[in-house]
C-alpha cells in the first residue's frame, strides 16, 4: 500500500511539472473553467437558496385559504362564513383576514397593506417594510401619505421599520390598523378579504377542502402544499431562463473538452513518446495524465464553487438579483442561509468534472497504446 502511495505521489510531482511547462494554456483554461463552474454553481446555490426561504416562509401559513369569486374575480367575503367553517370536523380554527394593493406612484410599486392577527399599530400609524422605507426615504416618526379609494388623502405616522430579516417577505408591506384598512379601502364591517382555515391533522387537509367547497360552493381553496408548488415552479422558471441563457458558456465548454478529445499536439505526443522509451507503461502514462485532468477540473471546481459561494451568501447577488428575485421596483435585501447540499456538490461536479476528465484521457490513451517509435516519427 505505501508503494503505491509513493508511487502515486510520484506521479502527481511529475504531472504538476508538466502544467508548469504549459503554464500560460493551462493558466487560460483554468480560468474559462472557473468561470464556467462560477456561473453554473451561482444559478443553482441562489435558485435553492430561494426555495428553501419560501419554504421557511410558508412553514407557518395556514393549511388552507379560501377567497370568494365573483365573475371569476376574488371578492370579499361576509363574516358569518366564518362561523359556518369554524363547525366543520378537523377544522382548529377559522380567521378572518385582511389584506389588500395599493399602487404607488411616487415609488411606482405596488404595496401590501395588511392587518395583522396581533401586533397591529394604533389607528393613524403604520409598520413599514425596509425596502418600501428606503425608497421612500421614511424613519419612524415621519409622515406617510397616501390616496385612498375615494380619492381623499390618509396621513400614516410610520411606527416603525419591520425587522431586515424579514424582508424577504415584508418587502412592499404596511401593517396597519383594522380600522385604517376599511376606512382606505372603503371596506364595511363584517367583511374580510379571506378566511385562514387551520386544519388539527395535516393528513386531513385534503378532506377539509371538499367538505368547505361542499359547504360554500363558488370559493376558491387554496393549501399551502399549492402555495409552496408555485414558489418553487416560479423559481424553476426564473432559474430555467438562466441556465438557458448560459447555454452559450456550456457550449463553449462543449467545444472545448471535443478539442481536447480531438488529440495532442505534436510536442505532447512526443513527450509520451519519449516516457514510453524510457520504460514507462502505458497505465503510468494514463495515470499521469489522469491526474493532469483532475488537478486542473477539481481546482478550478474549487475556485468557481467558492466564489460561487460567496458571490450568493455574502455579496448580495449582484448578478442575478433583478431576474431571479422577481421584484420590479423594491428589491429586498436579506441574507440567505448557508446550506451545503451533498447531492448538489456531486451533481456540479459530475457535470464539469468528469467530461473534463475522460475527454483527457482518450487522446492519451490512443498516443499510449502506439509504439514509442511510430509516436515519435509522427
Amino acid at each position: 500500500m505505501r508503494a503505491w502511495i509513493e508511487r502515486q505521489r510520484g506521479l502527481v510531482d511529475f504531472a504538476v511539472i508538466n502544467l508548469g511547462r504549459r503554464w500560460g494554456r493551462n493558466l487560460g483554461l483554468f480560468l474559462a473553467y472557473t468561470l464556467l463552474v462560477f456561473l453554473l454553481a451561482s444559478v443553482v446555490l441562489y435558485g435553492d437558496a430561494l426555495r428553501r426561504e419560501a419554504r421557511l416562509l410558508l412553514a407557518d401559513a395556514p393549511e388552507l385559504v379560501v377567497q370568494r369569486l365573483t365573475a371569476g374575480r376574488q371578492d370579499v367575503l361576509p363574516a358569518e362564513w366564518r362561523e359556518r367553517l369554524s363547525g366543520l370536523r378537523g377544522v382548529h380554527a377559522v380567521e378572518g383576514r385582511l389584506w389588500g394593493y395599493y399602487y404607488d406612484p411616487a415609488s411606482a410599486a405596488n404595496l401590501t397593506l395588511l392587518v395583522p392577527a396581533a401586533g397591529a399599530p394604533a389607528p393613524g400609524r403604520v409598520l413599514l417594510g425596509a425596502a418600501l422605507a428606503r425608497v421612500r426615504g421614511l424613519a419612524p416618526g415621519d409622515v406617510l401619505s397616501l390616496r385612498g379609494y375615494d380619492g381623499h388623502p390618509y396621513a400614516f405616522t410610520v411606527a416603525g421599520i419591520l425587522a431586515r430579516e424579514s424582508e424577504l417577505a415584508s418587502a412592499d408591506l404596511m401593517l396597519v390598523h383594522e380600522t385604517d384598512f376599511r376606512a382606505f379601502f372603503g371596506m364595511a364591517p363584517g367583511f374580510y378579504t379571506d378566511l385562514a382555515v387551520y386544519v388539527a391533522n395535516p393528513r386531513e387537509v385534503r378532506r377539509v377542502a371538499e367538505k368547505v367547497l361542499d359547504r360554500l360552493p363558488g370559493t376558491r381553496v387554496i393549501a399551502r402544499e399549492e402555495m409552496r408548488r408555485t414558489y418553487e415552479a416560479s423559481f424553476n422558471w426564473r432559474q430555467g431562463l438562466l441556465l438557458t441563457l448560459l447555454s452559450t458558456v456550456l457550449l463553449a465548454f462543449v467545444l472545448l473538452a471535443w478539442d481536447k478529445a480531438s488529440g495532442l499536439s505534436a510536442e505532447e505526443r512526443r513527450e509520451i513518446g519519449i516516457l514510453k522509451a524510457l520504460g514507462w507503461e502505458t497505465g503510468d502514462v494514463l495515470r499521469m495524465k489522469l491526474w493532469e485532468g483532475v488537478l486542473v477540473s477539481l481546482c478550478a471546481f474549487l475556485a468557481g464553487y467558492v466564489l460561487a459561494w460567496l458571490h450568493i451568501f455574502y455579496a448580495d447577488v449582484p448578478l442575478f438579483t433583478a431576474v431571479l428575485k422577481g421584484w420590479s421596483v423594491l428589491y429586498p435585501r436579506f441574507t440567505l442561509t448557508p446550506e451545503v447540499d451533498a447531492g448538489q456538490l456531486v451533481t456540479l461536479a459530475l457535470l464539469t468534472v468528469l467530461p473534463y476528465v475522460a475527454a483527457t484521457l482518450v487522446p492519451v490513451w490512443r498516443a499510449a497504446t502506439l509504439d514509442p517509435d511510430e509516436v515519435m516519427r509522427e
